[in-house]
């Protein structure tokens, strides 16, 4: 395995192949469970890779599936030990969203819709603390700057010059309209998007008010699609106190679905970057 495949997606890797184990020998999750007794949500929790895994949990893994080959059984083991080693963001301390943070840092590329605020790989340093500082009004400042300094960093993959990510984003005409740090902030905010919407790689569309109903009218949500074939794609919809992944084929094409109607009723680009610079010009009345 490839040593620059982060930790995040060498454990989805790992629990996608310990999965297929699974399925091969014809065993529900429930039933391994009760031969390794522990709980069924641990299983699960080893196989969509949402939980470091052991070497040890591999051995007895394996010894359930009645894996005889030791070349898989190693090949497992070094798979379970590299998911170990620690990503950038560890460097930062807790991050709750660290798994979304590993899926991003190793995508090939995103679609985003968001109704509420500016996509957070496109925000400016002032938009980002107003914006979080809103969010998590009894959060110290020390965890506001933290998630800030986080956020920056994500960013380095949409302003890299090698591998940048592919960024799409769909953005609800509210969130060009919600007034976040005062109208300086704004007017920056707007006119950064403008230019990030000018790079090769970044496509911003808005979504404006007079498009009515729409299918993103039920909040946010991002696909990341990676440039391994053996990744499958996944959906993240963020939440107050827990995320969603979802990763099953139907989901992640029934999502794919709505964004191309998104996209189809959205602005075109440049349409979208008069729109916006009207909006910062609001700003300065």
């Amino acid at each position: 395995m490839p040593t620059n495949v982060n930790p995040t997606v060498r454990r989805r890797r790992l629990g996608q192949e310990l999965r297929r184990l699974r399925e091969i020998k014809g065993m529900t999750a429930e039933e391994v469970a009760e031969r390794l007794l522990v709980s069924q949500s641990k299983i699960s929790r080893l196989e969509n890779g949402r939980r470091s895994i052991s070497q040890r949990d591999v051995r007895d893994l394996c010894g359930v599936y009645e894996v005889e080959d030791h070349r898989v059984v190693d090949s497992l083991m070094q798979m379970a030990k590299d998911s170990r080693q620690q990503g950038w963001w560890h460097a930062f301390g807790d991050i709750p969203y660290s798994v979304y943070i590993g899926l991003e840092t190793d995508a090939e590329s995103l679609r985003v819709y968001e109704p509420q605020v500016v996509p957070g790989l496109l925000q400016t340093r002032s938009y980002a603390e107003a914006v979080i500082s809103g969010a998590l009004p009894e959060a110290p400042p020390s965890d506001i700057e933290k998630r800030v300094n986080v956020r920056a960093r994500r960013q380095d993959r949409v302003n890299s010059t090698e591998q940048p990510l592919r960024l799409w984003a769909v953005i609800d005409e509210s969130a060009l309209r919600r007034l976040v740090g005062g109208n300086q902030v704004m007017i920056e905010q707007l006119e950064h998007l403008i230019e990030q919407s000018h790079l090769p790689h970044v496509t911003v569309q808005v979504l404006p008010f007079e498009m009515g109903a729409h299918p993103g009218i039920n909040g946010q949500y991002a696909i990341l699609e990676f440039p391994d074939a053996a990744d499958s794609s996944v959906v993240y919809i963020e939440g107050v106190t827990s995320d969603l992944y979802l990763e099953k084929a139907n989901d992640v094409q029934r999502y794919s679905v709505m964004y191309e109607h998104l996209r189809a009723q959205a602005l075109n680009v440049e349409q979208t970057r008069e729109f916006i610079s009207d909006i910062a010009k609001s700003y300065t009345r």
